[in-house]
This record gives C-alpha cells, structure tokens and sequence, in this order.
C-alpha cells in the first residue's frame, strides 16, 4: 500500500493536526454499523440476539465483530478501512484520484457476512458441529467485496484491454438531458449503443470508440467516454431519448434524489407446504454448510458472488454454464486458475467462481433441461438469477422445482424490477446516486459494483436463512433478493467513508496490497500469482 494520505494528489482531504475521534473512531471502538446489520437480519430472521461486548446469539453462539480481524493493519474506523483495503481507491478511478465512498460499504458487507457465517453455525450445530463462535472483520469484507478487481489487479492487468495497467481516464455516466434530467443508459448489445448514439447523430467512429470502456466498467470501475457523447445527450430533452432508447432496445433510467425508502429486510423468506421433507445429513466437514449441495444457475456478479460465498462455507456449488462456458470466461485478464493443466479463465470471472464445478448443458434444448432437472432433484439449493418470464418455461419455477426435490432451498436473485436488471440502474433509481457524488457533483452511481457485491452477500445471506430455517421446521423455504433490496440496505448507512485517522494508508495500487506481509491472512494465490479472498469467518468451538 502506497501514497499515505496529505496530498492532494491522491484526492483525499490533507490530515488536520488534530484529528478528533468521532471523525476517525476512538481505539477499540466496535463496528457500530456492522454491528447493527448484524444484529437486525438476525433477528428479523427469528433469532435472539443479546447485546454485549459480542452479539450473543439464540443462547449458543458468539458473534465476534472487529475492524480488521486477524489482518495485521490498525484500523478503526469505515474511513480506515476503505482507505487501507482499496475502496477509496476503486471508488475514485472515476475521479482521478481516491475518494471517499459515502457510505458505510465496507461496514454493511461485514455485518451481512457475519450474519450468513452465524446462521450457518446455527444450522451446523442443529446436525451436531461443535461451533461456539463466529468472527468476522469489516476489512475482510472489503477485500472480499473487491475479489475482482484485486485478482485482475494481482496478475498484471486491470485496464479494460488487459495491458497490464490500472484503467484512466476520469468520466463516465450519468448523461444529462437538454430539460436538466439526470440519467443512466444500459446497453448489453453493441448494436442497441451503435443504434441509439447514431440517431443521435454522433459519428459512428465516435460511438465505436466509446463502447469499449463502457462495456468493460463493471469490471474495471472506470469509463472515460467521448465528450461528444455528452454533448449529444445535453441536445436532446428526455422525453425524446426515452423514445430512442425503446426503438434501440436501451434502457434509460433517472437519477433519483435522496431516498425516500432505506434499510428493511433485504429478502423475503416463504416457508414451502406442509410435507415430507428430507432434511441434511448429519454435520461431518471443514466449514459450516458442509454436505449442503448447491445448484447454481447464475451470471454476471450478484449470482456467482452469491454462490462464491455458499463455496466459502463448504458447500458443493454446482454451475450450470451455456455449452462452450460462460462468455465472461474469456475477459482478460487471464489467470491459470481454475481449470488444470494448460487452462486459462478471466481473473475477474475466477474470483467469482473458484472452488465451483461445472456443468455445460443448453436450456434451450429438452436435454439440456432434462440434465439441469436432474441435478435439481439431488440438491439442497437452487441458486437462479433467470428471468422470472424464462423460469416456467424452463421447467425452473418455484412449483416445479419442489417436485423435483422435496425440502428445496429456492433461491432467486433478481434486479428489482422492469429495467433494474444491472447495478448500475439501480443505484440512479433506489435514490444511491444521490447519496455517493462528493460535493458540488451532480448525483451519480460509483462504478464500484456495490450493488452487485452486496446483492450477492445479501442473496447468499437469505440461502442460508432458508437452510437453517429447514431444518428448524422441516418445511422446504423459497428465498428471494434483488439489487434494488441490497441497495436500500446501503442507503441506509449513508455518511461512512470520511478520512482516515493518523497513520492510515491509503491504498493506490491493487498489486501492491495483495502482496503486503499485514493483510496475507485475507489471500490465497493461484499457480501464477493470481489473488483470492478467503472466505472472512473464523469459527471457534
């Protein structure tokens, strides 16, 4: 980690001489907001939780929560830890510099993760485990919520062309209206971003030239595109770029103002009907959902982030990709892992799905649904992210898929709503946007995935709810979580980020933290260097 905070030149305001602790967080002072998630989805979830120097759960279990856990950095505070683990940074590609992050990201992913790690100790202790305590760290969330981009970070290549430098270029979305309307464009076709800044009439040569870092953001939090876009979009009035974006097949999404829903449960859990219903096996392996079986139908982040965490607990996950695998598979940079002998896959997209199986099979085929059918009747799990007017036809639903399987765990992830399917949409329509922009900017989402990171922990999250809540009623559970839910969660924690205490770094270079002696508790490394984050529990008997 390099570039201690007091220069402008890494976009975080100079220290002060005196630096008070309500700004930075007194020494020891406990991780008030993960705390507070924690506590809520646990008890919203029909757990006791006692208060005290640790959150006592149901009367057997101990959840432990700390700033950096068993990592080697001195942080005590949300500020410190997005300044020392590489949010700030992330955050500001867009900016130039590392900026703040305005709300208490790191904070809410550790207090979802020590939920998921508590429930899955609770359901492991009803099958015989022997855990008495969960802990968790909030910079081991962090790392965990940046897995991609450290892991492309760590094998050279960041950029959007995989060069082996850190994308540049500060800019991007939103775009503004001639009548003053904020707005956010998603385009998933090459075809649908051509047709729609065309009948804008920019030079083609111009939108070719933009499409490359705008499909490439999700990956690498940063999007310089051609002025001349913008100057396009400022022409025209928004009514008129609706009808364009629907005759081109994109979608534009407003920027709202401050949020006027926050927090609230981020899933729903539905106990299934009254039957037989065929409960785990006796608790017998290294993590907590050992002998759960999870088949994942998923892509993307929010998905395979959530069944990366399932992965993290010991459960067998189970990809279903399109025949030839999932196109992300081929995004560079390119690691060796996993894969084998001679094989090579995206970093971004094996930080997301390492430790999972891997079955081809087309849904567009009978055999294909037939294949996918029977994996579902032999799981504990189905983890999906279809589209609710794909999954009948599929044979995928709700109904069918208990059919299939008496006791299923139906777990579906879904943007929000019409339009909603992307992160980026759904931090200009929950209100986010309006809560992430520094000072005298106008609203705009951070090109840091923070829906997608969360939407996945969220969706893992309510999985193990529904496990643990199986085998407490014998019921089979049905689960869902969307985009739209895990960001009414952040906005809810609005005002983190600030400036680190005295003594803080701030990280400006990815490949550098990875490799630094204080935070090699938080890694494991493939055969060519490549960095993973280790799952952030430590579960105590």
């Amino acid at each position: 980690m390099t570039g201690a905070v007091g220069s402008a030149a890494v976009g975080v305001r100079p220290r002060v001489a005196a630096v008070t602790a309500a700004a930075t967080g007194a020494v020891g002072v406990r991780p008030r907001v993960a705390r507070e998630v924690a506590a809520g989805l646990l008890r919203a979830s029909g757990v006791a939780v006692g208060e005290g120097e640790l959150l006592e759960v149901g009367g057997e279990l101990a959840c432990r929560m700390s700033w950096s856990g068993p990592l080697g950095l001195r942080l005590d505070s949300e500020a410190d830890v997005q300044a020392a683990c590489g949010v700030m940074h992330v955050h500001g590609r867009r900016y130039g510099a590392p900026t703040p992050l305005r709300v208490d990201f790191a904070s809410v992913a550790a207090g979802v993760l020590a939920t998921t790690g508590t429930l899955a100790a609770l359901r492991a202790r009803r099958l015989g485990a022997a855990y008495r305590e969960v802990g968790v760290s909030v910079a081991q969330g962090a790392l965990l919520g940046l897995s991609q981009y450290l892991a492309a970070a760590s094998v050279g290549g960041d950029g959007a062309g995989g060069d082996g430098a850190e994308p540049s270029g500060a800019g991007g979305p939103p775009f503004g209206s001639a009548d003053g309307v904020w707005f956010e464009l998603e385009a998933l076709e090459a075809d649908g971003w051509l047709r729609f800044w065309c009948e804008l009439d920019v030079e083609r040569r111009v939108v070719g030239r933009g499409w490359l870092p705008f499909q490439a953001r999700y990956g690498t939090a940063a999007c310089p595109l051609p002025e001349q876009l913008f100057a396009a979009a400022r022409a025209v009035e928004y009514r008129r770029l609706l009808r364009v974006a629907a005759e081109c097949g994109v979608e534009l999404t407003e920027v709202a103002g401050r949020p006027a829903v926050l927090g609230g449960m981020p899933w729903q859990l539905r106990a299934g009907a009254p039957g037989t219903v065929r409960r785990g096996e006796p608790f017998d392996g290294p993590g907590p959902l050992s002998g759960v079986t999870v088949v994942e139908i998923t892509r993307r982040v929010q998905g395979p982030m959530a069944g990366r965490v399932l992965a993290l607990l010991g459960a067998a996950v189970l990809r279903v990709e399109p025949p030839g695998g999932d196109p992300l598979r081929g995004v560079p940079p390119m690691t060796a892992e996993p894969g084998g002998e001679g094989a090579a896959v995206s970093a971004r997209f094996a930080a997301l799905n390492r430790g999972k199986g891997v079955l081809e099979a087309d849904l567009r085929s009978p055999e294909g649904r037939s294949a996918v059918r029977e994996l579902v009747s032999g799981a504990d799990v189905l983890l999906h992210s279809l589209a609710p007017a794909k999954v009948a036809g599929l044979g995928l639903d709700a109904g069918t898929a208990a059919a299939l399987r008496p006791g299923l765990v139906y777990a579906q992830a879904s943007g929000g709503g019409p339009g909603l399917s992307t992160d980026y949409p759904v931090q200009a329509h929950s209100g986010l946007a309006a809560l992430l922009a520094p000072d005298g900017l106008p609203p705009r989402p951070t090109l840091l995935t923070v829906c997608d990171v969360l939407g996945g922990l969220v969706c893992a999250a309510g999985a193990v709810a529904a496990l643990e809540a199986r085998e407490r009623t014998g019921r089979a559970q049905r689960v869902e979580s969307s985009l739209l839910s895990a960001a009414r969660l952040l906005c809810g924690a609005a005002g983190g980020g600030g400036f680190p205490g005295d003594g803080v770094e701030v990280c400006t270079d990815l490949a550098a933290l990875v490799r630094d002696p204080r935070v090699a508790a938080a890694f494991e490394f493939g055969a060519d260097g490549c960095a993973f984050v280790r799952g952030p529990w430590e579960f105590g008997a």
